[in-house]
């Protein structure tokens, strides 16, 4: 059995979307859109974590989540595919959706692996140390990346007063920056998700 961190982690991140649309959103529409998805998205992931994040799982178990969270992750997608987002976050939109498009497909590669996994101290260290779950915890810190990066971009943008003409202050895109990239969910280590042995505590 191994014990298991960032459980969250695997359905909190990216869970965003919106309804589908056939013309470009106003940014007060596409924030509301994203706010209202977000919360029923995350009362969804909620249904699928264990309530104590510390007991452990079998591979099974993990398998399950990783895999209800893929199907969360797909709905997102298809709705995100079909919204035109305003200018002043289409980039914004492209690079989320980008990486959540490629994270989706790295996580249903490591759903996989974890379904062939022995429940055995050398089957967790196996998984741990698998390309698979490499590549998951790579795309965990690219996306921590882009949320990092993107709030540097959304302050340089207050500084500089950019979205003074417009009904839409600066906190308002911090908001979506956290709804489609759930960051407060991010790890502050990415390379340490679901390794096993787990590292020794430090306090």
């Amino acid at each position: 059995m191994a014990g298991v961190r960032h459980v969250c982690l695997v359905v909190c991140v990216a869970l965003a979307s919106a309804a589908c649309t056939s013309s470009q959103m106003s940014l007060t529409e596409y924030v509301q859109h994203l706010n209202a998805i977000e919360a029923r998205a995350s009362a969804e992931a909620e249904t699928i974590v264990p309530d104590d994040s510390t007991n452990d799982i079998s591979p099974e178990g993990l398998q399950a989540i990783l895999e209800r969270a893929g199907d969360i992750r797909r709905e997102v997608q298809i709705a995100a595919d079909d919204l035109k987002p305003p200018r002043q976050v289409a980039e914004l939109h492209e690079l989320i959706f980008e990486w959540h498009r490629d994270f989706t497909n790295i996580e249903a590669d490591l759903a996989a692996r974890v379904g062939v996994t022995p429940d055995t101290e050398d089957g967790w260290t196996q998984l741990s140390d698998s390309p698979e779950m490499a590549a998951y915890r790579d795309a965990i810190a690219e996306g921590k990346i882009i949320c990092d990066d993107y709030q540097d971009q959304l302050d340089a943008t207050e500084a500089r007063g950019a979205f003074e003409d417009v009904p839409w202050i600066p906190s308002d895109m911090s908001e979506v920056v956290e709804a489609v990239l759930g960051c407060a969910w991010f790890p502050d280590e990415p390379q340490n998700v679901y390794r096993w042995p787990p590292p020794a505590a430090t306090g």
